[in-house]
């Protein structure tokens, strides 16, 4: 059977999908037919020049005309004209009629299962709204980015009036909306029904964010002068470097890459094996032990590469933000600061993104373990060992944040510096520790406000899916398509401010070695940029001290 390389299907053009699962007979072979064979003649004739059989293992060549089965035991007539696979070794038909018969069929089958029918019908049915409300989503990141320029002591606390509004606004809107439909008698549809419940759920959730957010904005109400002056320089960073907004957008697209790689790697891995022939004169393979238990290998190969390209994202960001930061001349930025960034990465620093990612690989890995025994063991285990389970999770989920904010410091500091990474981690560890509380508090400030601004994205953005939804009552289901938009605008309004969160937490770390390693005299002048200088260095020792 090793001559047979081929996978082909009997009826590659009506494939019959049956559970989710292709129940059509294939065949292995060992060429795929390259022209159309419109007869059972031309399927016999294929096989004698071409020493493969496109018809069942025990069907004699000689008998593919002879036989009154042999229409049933052979392809379907025509049979396309196909071409191999080269990675999974499949006969891919040709004809793009293959494809259309195909995609119904995925639909058909699609539209059988409940939950599915369910999400694409809500989805189909509000697809304008969902559009324009996507398109919205992406003007208020932007519009977030652009107003971080501008942003004063005054514009903060508007800010923050705004987003506290837009929260009390939306909950009570959510509240009202779901008195209405309580209180309508032309609710009959089991899917208004539901609507109904889900109102109820985003109403209470909205008012916890609402209480919580309030009392945070109490807590750090008064960690805003520095802050903002930071945010200043991050928005003349990236009004200089605006291709800094575009690098989550290129690394999206090279984990979705390497995904789709490891992926096939996957299925190449799962379908090797060994022939064992079996009654019916048919063969299965055998997954080879040895590969079945390398599964894990693979996987940490995803996290630890991953969690590499991210690695490589952030020191792109940070080492372009540190040569604008200690450049002198403020009014002349450096060229290409993005470029050199990246030839400095891979021509001196891969090792510390390697490292970075290996360690966030090592709590991952403790805690992908942990999600699969607690699934695994969801329904036999007692409420101790899930209260047990539940904190391991949690517990290993902060230390990978709080590693991902320390690699995050070492980054920069090897940036600056050109250490390896054991040397900026002994030092960043060393700033740390001296200016705990004052980085602490203005870098939860910073994230808090950035956080802000995703809540101001996602909560208008839902404030306009609800009133369209509302103006068109005709949809019946619009829960599905505004949470759909709610994830969306999140996603898309943290992409764009996450850049900017690595800016200014960049940026921080700048300023604190500045301010460590100079005193502001002729000898030693501070890089900063002069407003920074001027309206927070006072502040910064204040606080530091």
């Amino acid at each position: 059977m090793t001559s047979k390389k081929f996978v082909f299907f009997l009826n590659s053009c009506n494939l019959e999908i049956k559970d989710l699962k292709i129940n059509s007979v294939a065949l292995c072979v060992s060429s795929c037919p390259q022209e159309q064979l419109n007869s059972l003649e031309d399927i016999q004739l294929f096989a004698k020049n071409n020493d493969s059989c496109l018809c069942v293992y025990n069907l004699n060549v000689s008998s593919y005309t002879l036989n009154p089965k042999a229409a049933e035991l052979c392809p379907t007539l025509p049979v396309p004209p196909s071409k191999s696979f080269p990675l999974f070794n499949r006969c891919v038909p040709q004809n793009p009629e293959c494809y259309s018969q195909f995609a119904s069929v995925l639909i058909n089958v699609i539209n059988g299962v409940d939950i599915f029918h369910h999400i694409l019908s809500g989805i189909m049915a509000g697809r304008d709204i969902i559009i324009g409300l996507c398109v919205l989503a992406l003007a208020f990141s932007l519009i977030m980015v652009l107003t971080f320029k501008f942003i004063t002591t005054l514009l903060v606390h508007i800010f923050i009036t705004l987003v506290v509004f837009g929260l009390l606004f939306v909950s009570g809107v959510l509240w009202w909306l779901y008195y209405d439909y309580t209180n309508s008698s032309s609710i009959e549809l089991e899917t208004e029904k539901e609507n109904v419940k889900f109102l109820l759920g985003f109403a209470v959730l909205s008012t916890v964010i609402t209480v919580v957010l309030l009392v945070l904005i109490f807590v750090l109400r008064k960690r805003i002068q520095l802050t903002i002056q930071l945010f200043q320089v991050a928005s003349k960073i990236i009004t200089k470097i605006p291709f800094l907004l575009f690098q989550p957008f290129w690394t999206f697209l090279i984990l979705i890459f390497f995904w789709v790689f490891w992926v096939a790697v996957l299925l190449s891995l799962g379908t090797a094996g060994s022939v064992q022939i079996i009654s019916g004169g048919q063969v299965e393979y055998k997954v080879l032990s040895a590969i079945r238990f390398m599964w894990w290998y693979h996987l940490i190969g995803l996290i630890w590469t991953s969690e590499f390209i991210l690695a490589c994202q952030q020191m792109t960001i940070s080492g372009a933000v540190v040569t604008c930061y200690f450049n002198r001349n403020k009014s002349s930025p450096p060229s290409h600061p993005i470029l050199s960034s990246i030839s400095v990465l891979f021509c001196y620093h891969l090792g510390t993104a390697v490292k970075g990612s290996f360690l966030i690989t090592l709590l991952r890995i403790p805690r992908t373990i942990l999600m699969y025994i607690y699934n695994t063991l969801k329904e036999k285990e007692s409420v101790c060992a899930r209260c047990l389970f539940k904190s391991c999770f949690c517990c290993f989920w902060c230390l990978e944040r709080c590693l991902r904010y320390f690699n995050q410091h070492v980054y920069t500091t090897t940036a600056i510096n050109g250490t390896n990474f054991c040397t900026s981690a002994k030092d960043v560890l060393f700033i740390l520790a001296k200016n705990s509380t004052a980085m602490a508090s203005i870098s939860c400030f910073g994230d808090f406000i950035i956080f802000l601004g995703k809540v101001f994205v996602v909560c208008f953005t839902v404030f306009a899916g609800l009133m369209a939804f509302n103006y068109h009552r005709e949809l019946h289901v619009w829960v599905v398509p505004l949470l759909l938009v709610s994830f969306f605008a999140y996603l898309v309004s943290h992409n764009f401010l996450s850049v900017f969160e690595v800016v200014v937490d960049t940026l921080f770390l700048c300023f604190v070695i500045d301010i460590e390693t100079n005193d502001g005299s002729t000898e030693k002048p501070y890089f900063m940029d002069q407003d920074l200088l001027v309206n927070s260095h006072d502040k910064w020792t204040h606080t530091a001290g």
